[in-house]
C-alpha cells in the first residue's frame, strides 16, 4: 500500500452525450469529442491545462484514445487507453485520481466511449482462452449451461441462488427494473424513457428467470468524460469551489479466491464489491447511513439486488426487504440510480462509469432539479466488470455541506454550457468547442470526423 500524504482531488466538469441504441450512425470519434468538450467547458478550462488524458473503451483499435483526445489539441501529454471491462470508465477515473493524489499531474480529463454492435455481448477471439473461462465452468458445473446470453445466465443465477438462501421472490426482481424504469423518465440522456408495470415488467419475455427482457439493460453507444483537478488547482480557481464535488473515498478491487467458492453470488464479484465499498466508505469516513444517493451497476435487475446487500445497505440477506419497503426510491431509505440505471439509461461499456460519476456529481451540486434528493451530503458508486475489477467511489461537496437545489437559470449562469446540463441533452455550438481546444498545439486535421457534421450537431 503506497503510504504517505495524498492531496485532495474534484471531480471539475463532466459531460456527456445522450446514450442511444448501437446503429453505427456515431462513430466513437464524434461521442469522445461531445463529451470531452462538454466536461471542459462545465470545468472552464482549456485543453492547454491537461496534463494526462485516459481513454475508457472496450471495442476499438489499441489507440483510439489518441484519435478523440487529438481532436482537442496535441500537446503532447501521455493518453492511456484503459479496457477493464464493464468497470473501465470508473477505472479511468480511478487511474486519474491517483495520477494527481501523488503528484503526477493537477488536471487530467477521462473520457469513456463506446460504439457497440447491437445485440447481446459476443466473444470476438475464438483462437485463445476467454478470461472468465474459468468463471463460466464453475457455472456449468454448478447451475449448467443454456442458450441464454452468457451475462444473463451468470447475473440470473445469482438472483436464484439469492431467492434460493433468503427468500427473494421474482416480484421483487422486477420491481427493481420497474423503478429504474421509473426513475429514467427525468434523465434525458437516457437510451430509454418509458415507465412500465410491475405486470408489464413481469410479463416480458423471459431471457433468463428470473430475468426479463425488460430487467436487462440495452447495449448502447455514448460518451461521458470528466475533469478532475488537484486541491492546489482548485484553490487557484475559487470561484470554481462551489461546484467542485470532492472523492472522498476511493477503491478499485479484484476477485478473491471466494470467486470459485461454487456460490453463482460470488461468480458475479459480490466479495470484491463487498471489499471496494467497505474501503472507499472508510477513507471517506463516512458509513451507508450518511449516504441519499446511489449509482450502482444494475446491469440486470438481480446484480442490484446482490449489490445491495454487497455494498452493506441493508443487512446481510435483506435486500428484497429494502426493495419491498420502498427505500430505493423517492420517499425511501436511499434514491438508488436516479438516472435510470444501466437497465434504462443504456450501458456503453467505456462511458458507464463516468456517466454514473456525472450523475452524482450533478446531484451534488444541486443541479439535478428534477429528480433532487433533499439533504444530498455524499453519494456512492459502484461499477462492476466481470474477470474481474469494481470501483467504488464516495463522492461529498467541496464545503462539506448538503447539496443546495439550484433553478435551472442559476446553473445556466455559472457552467461554461450555458444551459444546465444535468436536465437537458443539448449540444454546443462550434465557438464552444474552438474555447476549449488548445491555442498552442491543434491540428484541424484531427477533426476530420466531426468538421462535416458541425452544424447540425452543434
Amino acid at each position: 500500500m503506497v503510504k504517505g500524504t495524498k492531496e485532495n482531488v474534484y471531480v471539475l466538469g463532466v459531460g456527456m452525450t445522450k446514450f442511444i441504441k448501437p446503429r453505427g450512425k456515431v462513430d466513437y470519434t464524434e461521442l469522445g469529442f461531445e463529451a470531452g468538450v462538454k466536461a471542459m467547458l462545465d470545468a472552464h478550462i482549456n485543453y492547454d491545462d491537461v496534463e494526462q488524458g485516459v481513454a475508457c473503451y472496450c471495442y476499438g483499435d489499441s489507440t483510439c484514445g489518441q484519435r478523440v483526445f487529438y481532436q482537442f489539441g496535441m500537446t503532447q501529454i501521455p493518453i492511456y487507453n484503459v479496457n477493464n471491462n464493464c468497470s473501465t470508465g470508473s477505472t479511468g477515473l480511478f487511474m486519474a485520481r491517483n495520477f494527481i493524489q501523488h503528484g503526477q499531474a493537477d488536471c487530467v480529463l477521462v473520457v469513456g466511449f463506446e460504439k457497440m454492435f447491437p445485440g447481446s455481448l459476443q466473444t470476438f477471439f475464438q483462437d485463445r482462452t476467454n478470461p472468465t473461462a474459468t468463471t463460466n465452468l464453475v457455472m456449468k458445473e454448478t447451475r449448467g449451461i443454456t442458450n441464454a446470453p452468457g451475462a444473463a445466465q451468470l447475473f440470473g443465477n445469482a438472483g436464484r441462488e439469492y431467492m434460493e438462501k433468503y427468500g427473494a421472490d421474482l416480484k421483487d426482481f422486477a420491481e427493481i427494473a420497474r423503478v429504474n424504469h421509473a426513475h429514467s423518465v427525468n434523465n434525458p440522456y437516457s437510451q430509454f424513457q418509458d415507465v412500465y408495470t410491475l405486470e408489464q415488467v413481469q410479463d416480458s419475455k423471459m431471457i433468463h428467470s428470473p430475468l426479463t427482457k425488460l430487467q436487462c439493460c440495452p447495449t448502447s453507444d455514448g460518451g461521458a468524460a470528466a475533469v478532475l483537478v488537484s486541491q492546489s488547482f482548485l484553490d487557484a480557481r475559487p470561484h470554481l469551489k462551489d461546484q467542485a464535488i470532492l472523492i472522498a473515498g476511493q477503491c478499485m478491487a479484484t476477485d478473491s479466491p471466494n470467486l470459485f467458492n461454487k456460490s453463482a453470488i460470488e461468480l458475479v464479484g459480490f466479495s470484491m464489491s463487498k471489499h471496494a465499498a467497505a474501503q472507499a466508505l472508510a477513507e471517506a469516513k463516512a458509513t451507508v447511513d450518511d449516504v441519499k444517493v446511489v449509482e450502482l451497476h444494475d446491469c440486470f435487475s438481480a446484480n442490484e439486488l446482490v449489490t445491495l446487500d454487497a455494498l452493506g445497505l441493508c443487512p446481510p440477506g435483506k435486500a428484497h426487504e429494502l426493495v419491498r419497503n420502498g427505500d430505493i426510491t423517492y420517499g425511501g431509505k436511499y434514491v438508488v440510480n436516479p438516472s435510470g440505471g444501466l437497465i434504462s439509461k443504456g450501458h456503453p461499456l467505456g462511458a458507464s462509469g463516468i456517466a454514473q460519476c456525472a450523475e452524482l456529481v450533478w446531484h451534488l451540486r444541486g443541479w439535478a432539479n428534477n429528480r433532487a434528493v433533499e439533504g444530498t451530503k455524499a453519494a456512492l458508486q459502484h461499477n462492476l466488470g466481470l474477470g474481474g475489477a469494481v470501483v467504488c467511489s464516495v463522492y461529498k461537496r467541496a464545503d462539506g455541506s448538503a447539496a443546495r437545489k439550484l433553478s435551472d437559470a442559476e446553473v445556466a449562469a455559472k457552467t461554461g454550457l450555458g444551459y444546465n446540463p444535468a436536465v437537458q441533452a443539448k449540444g454546443f455550438t462550434k465557438q464552444q468547442a474552438d474555447a476549449v481546444r488548445s491555442k498552442k498545439a491543434r491540428s484541424e486535421w484531427a477533426l476530420q470526423d466531426v468538421e462535416t457534421k458541425v452544424e447540425s450537431r452543434f
